[in-house]
């Protein structure tokens, strides 16, 4: 019994010994499984309501552009930026000078054109009279030859031969002078008209020029705010990212710019992008709860405006599933402390749904433009693609799962893989690091 004991005693000893050794030569091994987080596919009532965040924008905007007046335009006079502006009041003007110097050589290049009209009409009239003259004593001449020619049978045959040669040249004499006169009468009228379209080109470039003049003084087409425009040529070769100035009185600009928005005052609105699965969420007339950065602690009310039907994609550099639409809310009475262009956030109350098969957000995961959740199968999580009809800011509807379904909060992969990269690895000693 003695000798039992002592056996029994060594194989103990042994056995912890063995056991030691191969604790501190095997390297710590890893969990079976990350312990991942999750929840259930649930069926109930939910509140669909929609949280946007927008852009406050006047119900008009006009831009005032440089007119196409040619070569360097300097800005003599500019209302600055903030400042309140009446329909018809002078917003910004350019130096006319160069305008003015071809309006004044335009009026005088006319004045040339008339005088020179004036003294080609008399001119002509006086060599029309010369003509007439002309015509008269030479058409006398022929009628006088022709009397002297009735009485050749009654005189000398050389007489009766001179009067026929005289006859003949003063024919000869009045038919070239009507020829000349009537040449002369072609050419004076092609030579009036000549003068007459340089003064027809001379008026249209003083009607040019004093249409360009009238054209340097915009003003604004209704009651609203300024809000002048990055001048782009102020800093020669623009690179992205740089900040530029505004136009200021003084500048010089370019035919085309544009140089200040004019902003309708009495009116504002706020343009939001809305996710196609909260686009059927609203409808025209639905009251939304407005907040802005710039008047913390205050909530304005607006209604749901016009709904665009056209989508759009994002921008892009993103890769999204998911569609968003242009929606507008009205304000009834807008706050005049508002200003357009600041960041606004919306909640809008949308409609409820009694039986949706709904799950946290964080369970959706999106990736190359399709939308999956993470389902347990077993003792692991498989990839389960599903379709959201209807989402809030932390629930969604979907499709393609059951209730009572499990699925991960996280996504198992990325889990994995950190749990994989946490592990202790064995050192060459056999002990852990």
């Amino acid at each position: 019994m003695k000798g039992r004991r002592v056996l029994w005693g060594g194989a103990v000893i042994l056995v912890l010994a063995i056991g030691a050794t191969l604790a501190l030569a095997v390297p710590a091994l890893p969990d079976r499984k990350p312990d991942i987080p999750s929840t259930r596919v649930v069926r109930g009532p939910l509140k669909l309501t929609v949280y946007a965040t927008g852009e406050l924008r006047a119900g008009r905007t006009a831009t005032l552009v440089a007119p196409p007046a040619g070569g360097t335009l300097r800005l003599v006079k500019l209302v600055p930026t903030g400042a309140s502006v009446k329909k018809d009041e002078v917003v910004f003007e350019i130096d006319p000078s160069d305008q003015e110097f071809a309006l004044a050589q335009a009026k005088s290049e006319v004045a040339e054109a008339e005088q020179q009209i004036v003294k080609m009409k008399a001119d002509t009239a006086v060599k029309a009279a010369e003509d007439q003259v002309a015509l008269l004593t030479a058409r006398y001449d022929v009628r006088r030859g022709e009397l002297d020619t009735v009485a050749n049978d009654l005189i000398g045959a050389i007489d009766a031969q001179k009067n026929v040669l005289t006859l003949r040249e003063a024919r000869g004499r009045l038919a070239q002078l009507e020829a000349d006169v009537k040449e002369r009468s072609v050419t004076n009228q092609a030579a009036l008209a000549v003068v007459l379209e340089q003064r027809n080109k001379a008026q249209l470039a003083m009607q040019r020029a004093q249409s360009i003049i009238d054209g340097l003084v915009l003003k604004a087409p209704f009651d609203g705010v300024v809000a002048a425009k990055e001048n782009r040529d102020a800093a020669g070769n623009f690179f992205f990212g740089q900040t530029l100035p505004e136009y200021r009185q003084g500048d010089t600009t370019s035919a085309g710019r544009a140089i200040v928005d004019v902003i309708e005052a009495g009116r504002m609105e706020v343009r939001a992008k809305i996710n196609e699965t909260d686009r059927d969420n609203l409808q025209a007339g639905q009251v939304a709860k407005v907040q802005s950065d710039a008047l913390p602690g205050e909530t304005f009310t607006a209604k749901v405006g016009a709904l665009s039907g056209l989508a759009s994609k994002g921008n892009w550099w993103e890769v999204t599933a998911i569609r968003q639409f242009d929606v507008s809310f009205a304000f009834d009475n807008p706050d005049p402390r508002l200003r357009a262009g600041s960041t606004v956030r919306l909640m809008i109350d949308g409609r409820g749904i009694k039986d949706a098969l709904q799950v946290p957000r964080q369970c959706v995961f999106e990736k190359a433009g399709k939308t999956f959740v993470y389902a347990r199968a077993g003792d692991r999580y498989e990839r389960r693609e599903v379709k959201v009809t209807n989402s809030t800011e932390s629930r969604v509807v979907v499709t393609g799962v059951n209730e009572g379904d499990v699925i991960a909060l996280i996504d198992p992969e990325i889990a994995a893989k950190r749990s994989k990269s946490s592990s202790p690895i064995a050192g060459p000693s056999g002990a852990a690091k």
